[in-house]
């Protein structure tokens, strides 16, 4: 699918990939509308689309309400393009977590990208045409010690993208599952003490910037690409995990956290 003159909305969009992703899809020609909870952050982001020449469009919202996902619905039309990016969440162990906060890590990023997706699938049937990109995590692919909350609503995500993959055949939309290895992004400003929470088998993973993303996303969609895993060490660590999981699982315990 091109992108130019498309309609794509890119949630989590304030800072980080889903800013890069809305930048780059601006930069293709197409008309982006922005969705985060932050109406200051999003202002920054449509000034610096439209400086660019680019055509784009704030939407402050809190993906963890549904009533507000319903609203945002109404407010833009199905769009030709949906990325769910919007995440949340630190890695802690399940004991550890308080309640309201595992329901947060459930409520963003999969009960978001399961209702907003809910809201246009219809519209998208109907004319035909549509993509869908869920922006997902590695320990989607290879669990980790310490981040059951995180990691859990992260595996629901792929189980959405692999069950709509198999609803949307034949139907004219499609969807893409982009998976990238660490982000040089915001995440671990606003989750302190993620990062020290990276198994030492997992640094091997070249870390990848925002915009790296944002052109995995675009091309994703432009391509009409089902997965993409990058950098090709993260792909190699999820084949090993998938023919040798024994051993992939004791390496990520091994080095990872305890208690």
């Amino acid at each position: 699918m091109k992108v130019e003159g498309k309609r794509v909305l890119v949630t989590g969009a304030s800072q980080g990939i889903g800013a890069e992703a809305a930048f780059r899809f601006a930069a293709h020609g197409a008309r982006v509308h922005l969705v985060a909870r932050s109406a200051e952050l999003l202002d920054r982001q449509v000034e610096r689309i439209t400086e660019f020449g680019g055509s784009a469009t704030a939407h402050p919202a809190d993906l963890a309400d549904g009533a507000q996902i319903r609203a945002l619905a109404e407010d833009v039309p199905a769009p030709d393009v949906l990325v769910n990016n919007a995440g949340v969440g630190r890695w802690l162990f399940l004991d550890d977590t308080p309640a309201d906060e595992l329901q947060a890590m459930t409520a963003v990023p999969y009960l978001a990208a399961l209702l907003l997706t809910r809201e246009y699938l219809g519209a998208m049937r109907s004319r035909g045409s549509g993509w869908i990109v869920n922006v997902n995590s590695p320990v989607s692919r290879l669990p980790i010690p310490g981040c059951v909350g995180y990691q859990s609503s992260r595996w629901a995500l792929r189980g959405l993208t692999a069950s709509l993959r198999l609803d949307l055949r034949g139907t004219g939309v499609g969807i893409s599952e982009v998976v990238p290895g660490k982000v040089s992004s915001e995440y671990f400003t606003n989750n302190p003490g993620v990062e020290e929470r990276f198994p030492a088998v997992a640094r091997m993973i070249p870390t990848v910037t925002p915009a790296q993303c944002a052109k995995a996303i675009v091309d994703a969609v432009e391509e009409e690409r089902g997965e993409h895993l990058f950098p090709w060490q993260l792909k190699a660590f999820e084949i090993s995990g998938r023919l040798f999981p024994g051993l992939t699982s004791y390496l990520a315990w091994k080095t990872g956290t305890h208690r």
